[in-house]
């Protein structure tokens, strides 16, 4: 990446941060096993998802990203885990308009 992150838009930089955030994970194999998923889950995305304390609500969760059923996660199907939460959180944010009559 040439450019810096003080140079980058909100929006360049929070994909970059998506990235690193899978990568500090996934370690040099960029894939997330089930128990690095967790905890990333848990450790990054605990105000958006519900800390995952039952096995079966991670392997549900798992199975449903595990697209191509590896038992990795890799980055696509990460994205589309990303991808889903942030869908989710635009339902629930009402925008306010006020500000741009």
């Amino acid at each position: 990446m040439q450019a810096s992150k003080q140079s980058m838009s909100d929006l360049e930089s929070a994909m970059v941060t998506i990235i690193e955030v899978f990568h500090k994970y996934s370690g040099h194999k960029c894939k997330l096993k089930k128990a690095e998923l967790k905890e990333l889950i848990n450790n990054e995305m605990g105000h958006f998802i519900m800390k995952i304390q039952e096995n079966e609500t991670l392997d549900e969760l798992f199975a449903d990203l595990d697209q191509n059923g590896d038992l990795e996660i890799d980055f696509q199907e990460f994205i589309a885990l990303i991808a889903m939460v942030t869908s989710a959180c635009h339902d629930l944010f009402i925008p306010n308009y006020h500000h741009h009559h």
